[in-house]
């Protein structure tokens, strides 16, 4: 599948004022500087479309994208902000589980991790709460470019190893870099598969 055009549409902090539930939708997610703005630019091939900075938690809202007039992209808000305040941390959980448990035409997560580190109690901690409120998710792992080829598929085994220990069965997985678009075309096509059997609302 090939991306020809997304625009920003609106920003919320509640759910129930998100664009109307009238396309598939997927929302992208991970811990603070996993490269999740930089991933988003890269796989609809735009550089300014999500808001890259030095600082992590810049994301504070459930911003909409609309994908080529036919789908919904969604940058989320991360967790993990050791810089925030713990009010402001705790004011982004309600309104990220809010969404991912409500939003009616969310098809599918996308769970980012840096792929340089082992698997992190708090990365398990939200996949976990991801399936027990019963939200689909995909493993994306970052920042592959910032090891040797031969590196990475050892690092995504110690990952699946790990992830094994807690959970019955390793997700659809994607290994990407946003540097040299490594892995943005198969998102892109596992997007369209998913966009191919939308009936509408799951649930």
């Amino acid at each position: 599948m090939k991306i020809k055009e997304a625009v920003f549409l609106v920003s919320n902090t509640d759910w129930q004022k998100c664009p109307a539930p009238d396309r598939p939708e997927y929302a992208f997610i991970g811990r603070s500087n996993v490269g999740k703005s930089s991933l988003i630019n890269s796989l609809v091939r735009r550089k300014d479309l999500a808001k890259t900075s030095q600082t992590p938690g810049k994301t504070q809202l459930i911003n909409h994208f609309s994908v080529d007039n036919s789908w919904y992209l969604v940058d989320l808000p991360g967790y993990g902000y050791a810089k925030l305040s713990k009010s402001e941390r705790e004011k982004f959980e309600p309104m990220i589980f809010g969404y991912l448990e409500n939003r009616p035409n969310l098809i599918c997560t996308f769970v980012l991790v840096d792929i340089r580190h082992d698997p992190m109690s708090i990365d398990l901690e939200f996949m976990t709460q991801l399936t027990e409120a019963g939200v689909p998710f995909y493993l994306v792992f970052t920042k592959a470019d910032k090891l040797s080829k031969s590196q990475v598929e050892p690092k995504v085994k110690k990952y699946r190893d790990g992830f094994l220990q807690f959970f019955s069965e390793m997700p659809k997985y994607f290994v990407t870099s946003s540097v040299d678009g490594v892995g943005r075309d198969e998102i892109a096509e596992a997007i369209g598969e998913l966009n191919a059997d939308f009936r509408g609302v799951r649930r």
